[in-house]
């Protein structure tokens, strides 16, 4: 006798699909909180200068792709290279390859706890646009506790904006570019495969920054520089395809508060290497962060209850 078939409810389908993306982002932004440790070392500690960190995180990656995915059966060279969306595959791509320099421009001259803060404008960014460009609306409900959540961030790192260093700047310039390049992202999911979106990416930012990157070259003088160097790509491109995935599993107004999470990881990388201790006030916007992102989940289950 066989067994009854189950029948699909696209509600929790959807749930399970949106909790899922919440995972691929969480372990993309542990990633990229390494990735961000690794490139103020190597910029403040190993004297290796920004552009070439920041070319070699692509070129790394770059070349990773060209060897892996087509010996691995993924996609052939030709399908890397095909999209049906090039201008915006283009634009997408030179927003990533800012955003990464902009960020490790800031990283020689503040701590991680305050270049992420500033990247965390960008989700109250995305918010605002996803309803108006994507027609992804949120409620009142979460449009509050993702205010909470940046709240959260200002408390945290209080302390440190006593004396605002000027390379805020470049930390605002890379916030602004990471919001428009999330949107683009979310954009890009139904028409062109992860495994293409994220080689454009790496194509365009190793053809970008080749000759700056070239022209202030310094060698490694240790096995520990060459490690780290060649990780950035590696570090970057797992947290970046992850990045990709959620982005095509849920709407990025959904997601896109969870970045705050990311607070956790980079205050705990501060410590580790750079012997930054977290006092009361980063304890407390932590607190306020994780509170805003449960609420956010407990929102989601809600409405997809009343649906």
């Amino acid at each position: 006798m066989s067994a009854p078939s189950e029948t699909t409810d696209p509600g929790k389908e959807a749930q399970r699909a949106r909790f899922a993306a919440i995972g691929l982002m969480l372990l993309a932004l542990a990633f990229f909180s390494t990735l961000d440790t690794a490139a103020k070392y190597l910029a403040t500690r190993a004297g290796i200068p920004v552009m070439q960190l920041s070319w070699l995180r692509f070129l790394v990656q770059f070349v990773g792709l060209l060897v892996l995915v087509p010996a691995l059966g993924l996609m052939s060279l030709e399908r890397l290279f095909t999209t049906s969306k090039l201008a915006k595959q283009m634009v997408r791509s030179t927003l990533m390859a800012a955003t990464t320099l902009f960020n490790f421009l800031a990283l020689q001259y503040l701590r991680l706890d305050q270049t992420i803060t500033i990247v965390f404008l960008a989700p109250l960014v995305v918010a605002a646009l996803a309803g108006p460009l994507l027609g992804e609306w949120v409620g009142w409900r979460r449009a509050v506790a993702i205010v909470v959540g940046f709240v959260g961030v200002l408390v945290a790192v209080r302390p440190g904006f006593a004396h605002v260093h000027p390379a805020v700047i470049y930390s605002f310039l890379a916030m602004s570019a990471y919001a428009l390049f999330m949107l683009i992202t979310r954009h890009l999911a139904p028409y062109d495969p992860p495994l293409v979106t994220l080689f454009y990416s790496m194509f365009v930012g190793t053809a970008l920054g080749a000759p700056v990157a070239l022209s202030q070259w310094v060698w490694p003088h240790d096995a520990l520089t060459w490690v780290l160097l060649l990780s950035l790509g590696l570090l970057g491109g797992t947290g970046h395809f992850l990045f990709i995935l959620a982005y095509n599993r849920a709407p990025a107004s959904a997601i896109s508060p969870f970045l705050y999470a990311q607070l956790i990881t980079m205050v705990a990388m501060g410590y580790l290497v750079f012997g930054d201790v977290p006092d009361l006030w980063t304890l407390a916007g932590a607190s306020i962060i994780i509170g805003s992102g449960i609420y956010l989940i407990h929102r989601e289950r809600v409405t997809k209850g009343m649906g």
